[in-house]
């Protein structure tokens, strides 16, 4: 007999059918035994009557969470019974045969309780976790957004290609995860971070075009919006293709579909802005503004170029962002936006508040009219408004400003969940100043063409002149998370050697690390370029969670730890010595 779900169970009223489940919930009635049968499709509620002894007697034992296969015939119920609650609420199975496939001890959790267990009991027992609904739900539409993704790629004559997880360690700006080789020792293999070097060398393997939703590894610290060691990105690459113009045309209906069609939500713009990189920067404070919401910094530097205020006037820049409705933020909460300004490295956080046509300002007193006049003026500030500001190096008031721009929206509520914002934010600097290491480092990756080429990289002679070398590199941003970078590669060997030996890399070094992809070069490299989409990132965005870990079926916890399967674990002494590992 062919089982039926419980969501088609109306269509066939009078039939007798076969249902499986898990007991959801027992009622006995005295004279008859209710069981509400749950399947990833919904409820169906099961009537044992007293009659039927040896399936009544079945029934009288049934516990929640049993799994179990019924046999009965379809009937409507009775007028003024029918559940409009469930899918299924207009007919119940009276059984005839039950087999009990398997029995369940107490849970615990309580997966389909109000209240929740906690995340690290959740995990812990994730595979009872996934009974609920909404994770039912979550897995479902996850596969739904993967095969709208193969089926655009497809129709843009893409090639699904894998490549291997077994990799060489490189350079992608985060740690590595290491597998000791058991047949070269002390060598390791390296869990790939990306398959950038591959596919490269797959266009240089004459492939048109690949993509591929790969699974990538990368030992960076958990949080919010980025799971620990592993995740998946929709990874794409086009050969002949030296502007990345063509790649962010390519990608844009794909983002709006899954947007507005399968997410359902609305777009902000139907086209999607373009800004550079120090755009983004100067008025947002970050590369990945929210552009929901407005609060853009605004440039004061010049209005207090002769201010007697010293904190502004000993400055390098000044900005501010005018939060409306800022008079109504109690001492404490301005207390606690200080403590974010101080923990991106601003000394405190200076703000003015006009209310009641009056301004009302611990640092009211060192300014002028004319410089509060034109403050005012700048920022738009009204009555009610508080403006908030930052003074000291560029890169720290955009920063500091940056971050509670964010905070603030967040505090007033400015975060439509309806509204979908894009951005492509472009051309990224190529090097960036390494505080840590008090040198010039790569900003991105060493991966993409310097606009301008090798001729660009030649030229520049002192570090103020390399900072200015721009790259062909873009990233996406929705709703204030980065979901997508790319660029233009750099498939000249000759420009590869050039922007490392900038950095004090030799050519040796190149060829050590990237010899493969160096030398494919040599052999007719045509031009490419291409990104990679954080399908994890987009999808929690897109249905509305502000964790990642509720996207996915498996996820390590925020100390990177699988609790239900108790890994990282130890392993025996048998096996380190055999990979030449010793304790």
């Amino acid at each position: 007999m062919e089982r039926i779900f419980a969501i088609d169970t109306p269509k066939h009223v009078g039939e007798t059918i076969s249902v499986s489940g898990w007991v959801h919930t027992r009622r006995d009635h005295g004279g008859l035994i209710f069981v509400d049968m749950r399947d990833h499709t919904g409820l169906v509620q099961l009537v044992f009557n007293p009659d039927n002894i040896d399936v009544f007697g079945v029934a009288e034992h049934l516990r929640d969470e049993f799994v179990v296969r019924v046999e009965g015939e379809v009937k409507a119920r009775a007028e003024g019974l029918a559940n409009p609650n469930i899918d299924s609420g207009s007919i119940e199975i009276v059984a005839n045969n039950i087999e009990v496939l398997n029995r369940s001890e107490t849970l615990p959790i309580q997966p389909f309780s109000d209240a929740q267990a906690s995340e690290d009991l959740r995990l812990r027992y994730r595979y009872l976790d996934i009974r609920r609904p909404k994770m039912q739900r979550t897995l479902e539409r996850r596969a739904e957004m993967f095969s709208i993704i193969r089926e655009f790629m497809e129709s843009k004559d893409f090639t699904e290609v894998t490549t291997p997880i077994l990799a060489n360690s490189s350079p992608e700006g985060a740690r590595d995860f290491l597998i000791p080789s058991r047949l070269h020792e002390d060598k390791y293999y390296a869990l790939p971070q990306a398959p950038q070097q591959f596919k490269q060398l797959l266009m240089v393997g004459g492939v048109p075009r690949y993509y591929q939703l790969a699974a990538c590894f990368r030992d960076e610290d958990p949080r919010a919006d980025r799971l620990y060691g592993e995740f998946y990105q929709l990874d794409a690459e086009m050969s002949f293709v030296d502007d990345g113009e063509v790649v962010r045309a390519t990608f844009d209906p794909l983002i709006k579909k899954l947007s507005t069609e399968f997410a359902g939500k609305k777009l902000l713009s139907e086209d999607i802005p373009r800004i550079s990189y120090n755009e983004a920067m100067e008025r947002f404070g970050t590369d990945k503004p929210d552009l929901r919401f407005g609060m853009e910094l605004v440039e004061l530097t010049e209005v207090f170029s002769s201010t007697e205020f010293g904190v502004f006037k000993n400055a390098e820049c000044v900005k501010a962002i005018c939060v409306k409705n800022g008079a109504s933020l109690s001492r404490k909460q301005i207390d606690s936006f200080t403590e974010i300004a101080k923990n991106e490295g601003a000394g405190g956080l200076a703000y003015i508040t006009f209310e009641n046509s009056e301004v009302k300002s611990p640092i009211a007193k060192f300014l002028s009219e004319s410089e509060i006049s034109e403050l005012k003026e700048k920022t738009g500030a009204e009555d009610g408004d508080t403006v908030f500001f930052g003074a000291d190096r560029r890169s720290v008031v955009n920063a500091v400003l940056g971050r509670l721009r964010n905070e603030f929206a967040t505090h007033f509520d400015m975060k439509d969940p309806n509204i979908i914002a894009l951005l492509w934010v472009v051309d990224f600097p190529f090097y960036e100043w390494s505080e840590s290491g008090s040198k010039l480092d790569f900003g991105h990756n060493p991966f993409s063409m310097p606009k301008g080429g090798i001729g660009t990289v030649r030229e520049a002679k002192t570090d103020e002149e390399k900072l200015s070398i721009v790259a062909d590199q873009y990233d996406m941003v929705m709703n204030g998370y980065e979901i997508c970078s790319g660029g233009v590669r750099n498939h000249s060997p000759e420009t590869l050697y050039e922007v490392f030996a900038v950095l004090g890399f030799s050519k040796e070094y190149v060829e050590e690390k990237f010899g493969a992809m160096i030398n494919a070069f040599k052999y007719g490299a045509p031009p490419h370029a291409g990104c990679a989409f954080g399908v994890d990132r987009m999808f929690m965005e897109l249905m509305g969670e502000d964790n990642i870990r509720e996207v996915v079926a498996f996820p390590k916890n925020g100390s990177g730890v699988d609790v239900m399967m108790n890994s990282p674990s130890l392993v025996d002494e048998a096996q380190k010595k055999e990979l030449g590992l010793f304790s």
